[in-house]
């Protein structure tokens, strides 16, 4: 089950111009930012 979360404006703002920068679909954007930042939240040292 996926939460059903508050996202602000500037946030969306934020993803969507990525997904733009990138040539890609705003859901695309979505998931690479979530699954980059579980990388990161998960490998802090980077490893």
């Amino acid at each position: 089950m996926r939460p059903n979360i508050d996202i602000s404006h500037t946030l969306n703002g934020r993803v969507k111009d990525y997904a733009k920068q990138q040539d890609m679909a705003l859901d695309e954007a979505y998931r690479e930012v979530i699954e980059t930042g579980l990388e990161a939240v998960e490998h802090p040292d980077g490893s």
